[in-house]
């Protein structure tokens, strides 16, 4: 089940609602927010049920054994425990193909893979318990006796799909002690209807024209189609692309973060304006947060950060910051592309633009992050590097045709939107609205009207229409 669908809207978001306010006993509502969530999760396939409730189990009992052998030799065997199982899992159903594959390249073997299906989420929660552990083991939090409120932390469905990560540390106290305010609820559907507007409005637009320009997962870009495709064609379904995966992720984490809300939970950010970033290190402190800083503090601190050994260990993260996105070697390229340009300008270019007007290294920038998504897209490399050279072959030929403009004027108004909520306009006149309006009454009826309005539009869009993408089911 997804968010962005007539099921979820109008059926699983009201009764869960109803289960959950239809009595003030937090003990109920617990039990009401994990069974609904067990049931979100295992809406297409239930045996997945299994695996989580497993690494719950796990994690768990790793981080009360911690607590328990705290100060001695005995408290590393919980985290080496909790590590190789979660990676261990991620291994064996996220990348077995992949293992199997590149074993059987490099030794002329032919090992036949499990072939396991791709549990949904299975990133995001195997991350969020590692952290959990690692956070007992270190002593910054103290590890959860109830094994209820644990699965709650885990099974939680707001983020469980597609993220934000979220850590123990940030939702302990509300996991203990939350409060529902009819503010937060306000609030949380308000976030959740404009992450929905940027899901279905949006991405979903977006995404039609990026797979009548690049094709999508299910029917890929052939060689022929490439062969035909103008380098204006090209650009524009990368831009599309560009706009596609911006606005469903962060819509998707939206969503999430307006959802728990609404039931007294507060989520940190997960993305801040991307695009208008000054350079790749900046890129990543702005899209998608919680891995960035997963990686940081659980990975490039622990291996020295920028004490020693720095490029080494940028070369660690950024190889499985990419690999973390998929089994397939076009997500390491994405990542190690990334981390070439983030070296650069940890050695010199930081230090040189900050010389230049700061247009020049959003110039720098935009040149940067849009090209490498044609790596995250392409898993075929032969296609890769042939979109990758149709990009830059004007004058060879045929660069633009009348269907490219066809495309672009009929949908004018709707990508000038998309441009314009790149960037902060949006936020920035709501706050001069908020701050300038003497009856918070008032504004709080216009967000209100606003998001019924963003409802409907979406709800039309989803009856009319039935390409509905979802980018990071596949991590």
């Amino acid at each position: 089940m997804v968010f962005a669908s007539l099921v979820f809207l109008f059926i699983f978001l009201p009764l869960n609602l109803l289960l959950y306010y239809i009595t003030k006993n937090k003990g109920w509502r617990n039990i009401c927010l994990i069974t609904l969530s067990l049931c979100f999760y295992g809406w297409g396939e239930p045996i997945w049920i299994s695996l989580l409730l497993f690494s719950a189990i796990v994690d768990y009992a790793n981080a009360r054994f911690i607590d328990k052998y705290r100060g001695t030799k005995w408290a590393k065997i919980g985290i080496v425990s909790t590590l190789t199982i979660n990676l261990g899992l991620l291994a064996t159903f996220k990348y077995n193909e992949f293992i199997v594959e590149n074993v059987n390249a490099l030794l002329g073997t032919s090992f036949d893979a499990p072939g396991y299906g791709l549990p949904i989420g299975i990133s995001f929660y195997t991350f969020q318990t590692i952290s959990y552990v690692v956070d007992v083991y270190r002593g910054t939090v103290k590890s959860q006796k109830n094994f209820v409120r644990f699965l709650m932390f885990v099974s939680l469905y707001f983020p469980l799909v597609a993220g934000p990560i979220v850590r123990y540390a940030h939702v302990a106290n509300e996991i203990e002690n939350r409060k529902e305010t009819l503010s937060d609820f306000s609030k949380g559907i308000s976030r959740f209807c404009t992450g929905l507007f940027k899901k279905v409005i949006l991405s979903n637009l977006a995404a039609e024209l990026v797979k009548k320009y690049m094709g999508d997962h299910t029917d890929p870009l052939t060689m022929t189609e490439l062969s035909s495709l103008t380098p204006g064609g090209a650009w524009v379904g990368l831009i599309m692309y560009a706009l596609h995966i911006y606005f469903d992720f962060s819509g998707y984490s939206d969503m999430a973060i307006g959802l728990a809300r609404m039931f007294g939970f507060h989520l940190h950010e997960n993305f801040n304006y991307p695009y208008t970033a000054t350079s790749a290190t900046d890129f990543w402190r702005r899209w998608h947060i919680s891995l960035g800083s997963f990686f940081r503090d659980y990975l490039y601190f622990p291996l020295g950060g920028n004490r020693k050994y720095v490029y080494r260990n940028l070369f660690i993260v950024w190889f499985l910051t990419g690999l973390w996105h998929g089994a397939s070697w076009n997500f390491i390229f994405w990542g190690l592309y990334f981390c070439f340009f983030i070296a650069v300008e940890k050695a010199f270019l930081l230090k040189f633009f900050e010389k230049l007007p700061k247009f020049v290294s959003h110039i720098y920038a935009l040149i940067v992050i849009v090209p490498g998504w044609v790596i995250f897209y392409f898993t075929d490399t032969r296609i890769l590097a042939g979109y990758f050279q149709k990009l830059f072959s004007f004058g060879s030929g045929n660069s633009w045709d009348m269907e490219i403009t066809n495309d672009i004027t009929t949908n004018l108004y709707w990508i000038l939107l998309a441009l314009v909520l790149c960037m902060p306009v949006y936020h920035k006149v709501k706050e001069r609205i908020e701050l300038k309006m003497k009856k918070p009454a008032v504004f709080e009826t216009l967000s209100i009207v606003m998001s019924v309005a963003f409802l409907f539009l979406c709800v039309a869009n989803l009856v009319g229409k039935s390409y509905n993408p979802f980018i990071y089911f596949r991590f």
